[in-house]
């Protein structure tokens, strides 16, 4: 590796090790959450309530040193809500803009589902282009600017489903699950004490491993890592093959494409590796595909998922040697 692709491993684990001072378990998870961040892009966090997706978020923002807003979707929130809008000022007699918490760098989007399409749509500018428009005029937001949106996968009473047009912008869904029973034991003992992951966090035990300018600049440096063309024909060809598959009605488009490549690098780059591998886009293909992928009917009333089709998928395409 070349100096610049050891400093991007070196601040790969140091921000782990500070996560995991916090998150109990869910390696994979944080793993996923810092994909998202070193490519970008944004995700899709699924999990029932109690999981800690609200705080794996915030820690995120403290160790990668930006700023952190949160905003509870409801079905009443309006999108000026979300962007802000311009007051008039009596006193100056002018217009003002009133920024909305879009106007940060790590965005929290609780129960995205819980809003009307009109509201969930005044993200999708700000996702693809990190900007907003408020009354004809463009803003830009942070070059850091990403979102984590939650969903509940098993409350849907009162919920409005993300339009497809959305899913695909969420470069993958991460899937936060219960913890084991030994993890889950030592969260209750250090509820006990005052070592629950909230003290630790509000305690300022969790350093922030980089700077927000410097993670901007960081970025760049998964171009370092090497991706064979044969590599590149295998992501093409698993995108390729959802939209051919008999239980999709709806494949994956080339933001997919571009998403897994992404991925991959970035998997690499967290194995300490300047090269990516097959097993590499394997492990990314399911958080990349699933949440972009729409089941013909027959294939949902007999109870098939998104994850057994894309496992499907990955079985039919040849690896590459």
């Amino acid at each position: 590796m070349n100096q610049n692709l050891d400093q991007l491993k070196e601040v790969l684990g140091r921000a782990r090790r500070e996560i995991g001072k916090v998150i109990i378990g869910q390696q994979e998870v944080i793993d996923r959450a810092l994909i998202a961040i070193f490519t970008g892009q944004h995700a899709l966090i699924e999990g029932v309530p109690g999981v800690a997706k609200t705080l794996l978020v915030r820690t995120l923002a403290r160790v990668m040193g930006c700023e952190f807003c949160r905003i509870q979707f409801t079905p009443d929130l309006m999108p000026a809500d979300i962007t802000g809008t311009n007051v008039f000022s009596l006193q100056r007699n002018e217009f003002s803009l009133v920024r909305g918490p879009v106007f940060t760098s790590f965005l929290l989007a609780d129960e995205i589902n819980r809003a009307p399409a009109k509201t969930q749509s005044a993200l999708l500018q700000a996702m693809q282009e990190r900007q907003v428009s408020i009354d004809r005029e463009t803003h830009p937001l942070s070059p850091n600017f990403t979102v984590f949106a939650t969903q509940n996968p098993v409350e849907y009473e009162g919920t409005y489903p993300l339009p497809e047009a959305q899913k695909d912008r969420f470069m993958l869904k991460i899937s936060m699950l219960a913890p084991d029973r030994d993890e889950e034991l030592n969260l209750a003992r250090r509820m006990l004490g005052r070592e629950s992951p909230e003290n630790v966090l509000n305690s300022g035990a969790v350093e922030a491993v980089i700077t927000g300018e410097a993670l901007a600049k960081l970025r760049p440096e998964l171009e370092g890592i090497t991706v064979r063309d044969e590599l590149v024909v295998y992501i093409v060809d698993i995108v390729r093959s959802s939209r051919k598959h008999e239980g999709i009605l709806v494949g994956a488009g080339p933001r997919a494409t571009q998403a897994l490549l992404l991925a991959a690098r970035a998997v690499a780059a967290i194995g300490g590796r300047d090269f990516v591998t097959p097993d590499d886009v394997k492990t990314m293909a399911g958080a990349v595909l699933e949440h972009r992928l729409v089941l013909r009917p027959e294939y949902e009333i007999e109870g098939v998922t998104a994850r057994e089709v894309t496992e499907k998928l990955l079985q039919e395409v040849a690896v590459p040697r």
